[in-house]
């Protein structure tokens, strides 16, 4: 535990740093897209989020923020980084067998059962659509050659990695834990961000409906938690997340005219995506899309 009060001590130093313009978050790439539109004027949306961003991604430019560093409960938007950290060192051909502690996990789940056979790429998909806490913990024993706790200490690195510096994971589905499982809109959003420059990563955030094919028995049809993937011109991701700790979250991102834009909420209540749709029609205005 004193090693997470240090490292929220060092976060709050490094960011008030930032804030005077004399620190770039640790890992920070440097924007390499074309320069951003100019803007125009349009009204900021009233947003019910306790928190809440959104960002152009590839530049990183906020259009919107709402209290965006404040520490708080990332729910299942915890998956995105478990992705990430999946893509990253998993092969997406391999065959995981399903061990008896990813049976039964509470929340959201994939109905994994003991035994079961399927690939890593199918597997992923359980994780993204239906928000499977089992198929995640899965995806992390077996990444992780059986360790669990490997693959979460590659979620903190690879965050660490990014920019996301209020945010730590100590586990890889987003189940509620008080201490040591935190994030941030902000951080969230960079998170993503980073995401969308993995190869393979869109196709598994932005997929609405998919049938997971087992091995050994009869595939499953998923849909997507993400409702605006339905709903949303241009829409392609990214994360929903619910717990009673952290409310109702989503990290949303839409795509127009070559501009990728990632809305963060927190805490939204039922106003999840209504709050998400309006923070990227005002992105989209905002920049002329």
């Amino acid at each position: 535990m004193f090693n997470i009060y240090k490292k929220l001590l060092s976060m709050v130093v490094a960011w008030s740093f930032i804030g005077l313009g004399m620190l770039t978050p640790v890992g920070a790439a440097v924007p390499t897209a074309a320069p951003t539109p100019a803007v125009v004027n349009a009204a900021a949306p009233a947003i019910s989020s306790e928190t809440a961003i959104l960002i152009v991604a590839g530049t990183k430019q906020i259009l919107f923020e709402k209290d965006s560093h404040k520490i708080m409960y990332p729910a299942s938007t915890t998956k995105i980084m478990t992705l990430i950290t999946a893509l990253k060192r998993g092969n997406l051909n391999d065959t995981v067998v399903v061990g008896p502690a990813s049976v039964d996990i509470e929340g959201s789940s994939l109905e994994l059962r003991l035994l079961d056979r399927l690939t890593l790429n199918e597997l992923l998909y359980g994780v993204m659509l239906p928000s499977g806490n089992d198929a995640a913990h899965a995806v992390a024993e077996h990444v992780g050659g059986g360790s669990y706790k490997k693959f979460v200490s590659w979620m903190n690195e690879d965050a660490e990695k990014i920019g996301a510096l209020r945010t730590h994971f100590s586990n890889p589905h987003g189940l509620p834990d008080p201490v040591n499982h935190f994030s941030t809109a902000y951080d969230l959003a960079m998170i993503a961000d980073a995401g969308f420059k993995i190869p393979g990563f869109e196709k598994f955030v932005s997929t609405p409906y998919h049938t997971v094919l087992f091995q050994n028995r009869k595939g499953i049809p998923l849909v997507n938690t993400n409702s605006l993937l339905m709903t949303y011109p241009g829409a392609n991701g990214v994360k929903t997340g619910v717990t009673r700790a952290a409310g109702r979250c989503l990290v949303a991102s839409a795509r127009r005219n070559g501009v990728l834009l990632i809305a963060v909420v927190l805490n939204g209540g039922e106003n999840r995506f209504k709050d998400s749709a309006a923070l990227l029609d005002y992105g989209f205005r905002k920049l002329g899309k």
